[in-house]
């Protein structure tokens, strides 16, 4: 029996464990035929954002982000660029290389899926939900993509962290998170509105000291690591949010789509309007329709508020998804739609890489239209999860104890 008990414990971190090498396998086959910078790194889906930036950031020569180079992430993201770097500086045995800096990236993304991992099993998750992360898709295609897993990582923990009733460490957590993506801010004012509102029998006083000292927590979290870095290199520290407001747009956003369909053509300003005012009345719908049923728990509302925001934004990059997979198993009150949002999201991805493919002449590649039905699965499938999470019951595991 205790041999039976050591192998269950050990099944999900194999498990994961395997994905994560499916993940390096998946963008590291590029490394054996040269596709880097070539076509193939679009018509095979290995393309890394690790790969420019080794020598596009300088990461090569060992800058430090923001004070000696330009970066156009957050600033913790921007910190873990450079550790990730000096690690593959350090590793390089025969002169260090873009290939060694996405073995790092990946190996850094690979411990961070251990830690969420680690946190949903402590939080009682049930076995079902466990092992949709341990198998998750957006694990292979994304661990060797980029480095929104921290951000994730922060955005779970926050999540997990309000569960447990501590909204101010939560709201830190998210304060952290938002300074590595800026997705992580959006939980802050449903902890905010829960804390006002939540617990109408408790006074007002109490209310408003909680929601302040939230809000403090999560302020004082972002600036404790962002002040020193802005008022150092502000120009290089302002990049990211400069970038954001410039972008015009990705080939599976909605935005894009209608432009490439001739259904409407938009400049970057209405882009950033229009994409600004659908998110935010579609936030107070959510909030509005979910607040019977969740107002003591809206932390809960947090992946439909997230995935209201990737339908709206102008700017939907494929690794987007991977933001919301592992609250969607938190959080989701159906699996079902957890799949098909996975298979969306595999469908997008390759049509939206075989479209960049198709621009450098490369096969297979895609149409427009390939990406708009993909993006339209994926979309259906957010659509169905946000109803679910407004109107249905918080799934079973969310009302049991944490594992001690």
């Amino acid at each position: 029996m205790f041999q039976r008990l050591d192998l269950a414990r050990l099944a999900l971190p194999a498990t994961l464990l395997l994905t994560c090498l499916l993940g390096w396998g998946f963008k590291a086959h590029c490394l054996e035929n040269g596709g880097w910078p070539s076509w193939v790194q679009y018509s095979t889906g290995c393309y890394s954002d690790a790969i420019p930036f080794w020598t596009a950031r300088d990461v090569d020569a060992g800058a430090v982000p923001y004070f000696e180079s330009r970066m156009e992430y957050p600033v913790l993201t921007g910190l873990l660029i450079w550790i990730e770097g000096g690690l593959a500086r350090l590793t390089g045995a025969s002169g260090p290389g873009s290939t060694h800096f996405l073995f790092w990236v990946t190996f850094g993304n690979a411990l961070l899926a251990f830690a969420i991992l680690a946190m949903l099993y402590r939080a009682g998750m049930n076995d079902a939900r466990l092992k949709r992360w341990a198998l998750a898709p957006p694990l292979i295609l994304y661990l060797g993509h980029n480095w929104d897993m921290l951000a994730v990582a922060l955005a779970v923990a926050a999540m997990l962290t309000a569960r447990q009733g501590r909204p101010a460490t939560a709201a830190a957590l998210a304060g952290l998170g938002t300074a590595a993506k800026l997705f992580p801010a959006l939980l802050l004012p449903l902890l905010g509105l829960q804390a006002l509102f939540g617990d109408s029998e408790r006074p007002l006083f109490e209310r408003i000291r909680n929601a302040a000292l939230l809000s403090a927590a999560a302020i004082g979290a972002w600036l404790l690591v962002n002040l020193p870095v802005a008022l150092a290199a502000f120009e290089n520290w302002s990049e990211f949010y400069r970038f954001s407001g410039s972008r015009p747009g990705t080939r599976a956003s909605i935005w894009e789509i209608l432009n490439h369909l001739h259904v409407w053509r938009a400049t970057i300003a209405e882009r950033n309007f229009w994409s600004a005012l659908a998110f935010f009345a579609g936030y107070a719908a959510i909030v509005a329709l979910g607040w019977r049923r969740h107002r003591t728990r809206l932390w809960i509302l947090f992946p439909a508020v997230l995935g209201w925001f990737l339908l709206t934004n102008k700017v939907h990059s494929p690794q987007f998804d991977l933001w919301i997979y592992p609250l969607l198993l938190i959080a989701a009150p159906r699996l079902w739609p957890v799949a098909l949002f996975a298979a969306g999201d595999l469908a997008a991805y390759f049509a939206e890489f075989w479209w960049l493919a198709r621009m450098n002449g490369a096969w297979p590649h895609a149409t427009i239209i390939p990406v708009a039905l993909a993006a339209g699965v994926r979309g259906a499938a957010l659509l169905w999860l946000i109803a679910d999470l407004v109107r249905l019951p918080s799934p079973r595991w969310i009302e049991e104890a944490a594992r001690v």
